[in-house]
């Protein structure tokens, strides 16, 4: 056992290290807009970071090696359950009346890119307390282990075991470069233009720099995160809707492709993409039929506003950002169970978005056209390809096991909030919220409340929810098998 932990715990005390200057961003805000200054908060959370990755480095450093396929599994799965309980510290001692599980909930839920929080009176709290939490979800919505894969090569450890582990969706021995370090790089280098781009629109919309940044945050981390109680509704500003709206559906597209996109200095990448045509037919068609049934219902009297909040609050639910600017729980039962729906799977694989992935979608659909085919000729050659060529039979197998799981995972743990004695549509949309990195759901943890009116129970079943979501269920499930553990 010894064997297999010191390695990783080598590994992770750089993590730990790398993710330590976080806590100077909202030392900053602190510094120069907090009225009551919480500056110590945030330099304890600092050096707590760096005294302990560095005394942990300090035990481990003799036991170095490259990581095998389990240890990054180990690795990624140690690095998504403790770096929130460095992140929730500060809230717990900030934020008055919030309980130690729910801070941590708090954290999970921004570093996993979820968007649901369990905070009331947002706007009440010092800017450097939601500079956090906004900024946690940019830091986590690609994934803090691509910024650490682009750092091991530099420390003499590979790092295609952790990519393996970490990147969603079911492609994951894809390389775009030679060196898979020079990929992250890249990727969180578009990341980057991007995240600009973002926070000046937001700026040249109307919003100050303070909530352009936490807002350019949570729209290209996809998590939703908003310094207001009223989200995005605060600013009841149509410009702003709709600069969400467009990078929000800009996240929703895998960042590989934009990265192989300006590698080759040719659009095909995106254009000629199977999954991200299909992402956008089905954004499109879902913001038609929006529009047209609060039109039919009266919701909203002009086309104009019935298509703007259609559009804003599809596609903030179909990326799993979870933005609102109107209680849509209000809305025909029809359309908010529709747009929770399509964050289970809209998303694309390798954006910054929760689910299963459009991309599994895809593959699901043409498996049961080919179950189709076979049962009319049942002689046929009729194998499932994509982008041109032939799916593997272990891709679509896996596929298949991933979706048992996903459904086996969905079920238990809403009836286990069942146990607890919630209602079934708030338990079953907040397992759907969590488990796909949704943000918000219905019920009592609708649009116009929060998820701090569960107890503390009920916050750990989330919590563990989140994770499971971020890690893809299978990357954490694995490690409660038996032949995991054996050498």
């Amino acid at each position: 056992m010894q064997s297999i932990w010191l390695p990783v715990l080598s590994v992770f005390s750089r993590v730990l290290l790398a993710f330590s200057p976080a806590f100077l961003v909202p030392l900053a805000w602190a510094w120069f807009h907090d009225t009551n200054h919480h500056v110590v908060t945030w330099a304890l959370g600092f050096a707590a970071a760096v005294l302990s990755g560095w005394g942990l480095w300090l035990m481990t450093r003799h036991h170095r090696r490259e990581l095998l396929p389990r240890d990054g599994f180990l690795l990624v799965n140690l690095v998504w359950v403790v770096l929130p309980a460095y992140a929730a510290a500060p809230l717990y001692y900030t934020v008055p009346d919030l309980s130690l599980s729910k801070a941590y909930f708090e954290a999970m839920s921004a570093l996993t890119a979820t968007g649901a929080t369990a905070i009331l009176g947002l706007d009440q709290l010092p800017v450097s307390i939601n500079v956090w939490r906004c900024f946690l979800q940019l830091v986590g919505g690609l994934g803090i282990m691509l910024l650490v894969v682009a750092i091991l090569p530099l420390l003499g450890l590979g790092g295609m075991q952790l990519y393996r582990a970490e990147t969603p969706g079911p492609m994951k021995d894809t390389k775009f470069t030679p060196r898979i370090a020079e990929t992250a790089r890249g990727l969180w280098g578009v990341y980057a233009v991007f995240s600009v781009a973002c926070m000046l629109s937001y700026r040249w919309a109307g919003m100050g720099w303070a909530d352009a940044f936490m807002h350019m945050c949570t729209t290209m981390g996809l998590g939703g995160f908003s310094p207001y109680d009223a989200s995005l509704g605060q600013f009841d500003s149509e410009r702003i809707e709709w600069v969400s709206t467009v990078f929000m559906t800009m996240a929703g597209i895998s960042f590989l492709r934009y990265f192989v996109m300006l590698r080759r200095r040719s659009l095909r990448p995106i254009t000629g993409d199977r999954e991200i045509r299909t992402y956008l037919a089905v954004l499109a068609a879902s913001i038609v039929l929006v529009t047209l049934l609060l039109l039919a219902n009266r919701v909203y009297a002009d086309f104009p506003t019935a298509l703007r909040m259609a559009a804003f609050h599809v596609v903030s639910l179909a990326t799993t950002t979870g933005y609102a600017s109107a209680d849509y729980a209000q809305w025909p039962v029809f359309a908010p169970v529709l747009m929770m729906f399509l964050g289970c799977f809209a998303s694309c694989a390798g954006s910054t978005g929760g689910g299963i992935k459009m991309v599994r979608m895809v593959l699901l659909v043409k498996q049961a056209r080919r179950e189709l085919v076979r049962i009319i000729h049942p002689r046929v050659v009729n194998p499932v390809t994509l982008a041109g060529g032939v799916v593997p039979p272990q891709v679509m197998n896996a596929v298949l096991g991933y979706m048992l799981i996903y459904g086996a995972a969905t079920v238990g743990l809403t009836m286990l909030l069942l146990l607890t004695g919630l209602d079934i549509v708030t338990a079953f949309s907040a397992v759907i919220a969590t488990v796909n990195n949704i943000g918000p759901g219905l019920g009592l943890v609708g649009p116009d409340s929060n998820f701090g009116v569960l107890n503390d129970g009920q916050i750990w079943v989330l919590s563990f929810a989140m994770l499971l979501g971020r890690l893809e269920l299978l990357t954490v499930l694995v490690l409660f098998t038996g032949p995991f553990w054996r050498k």
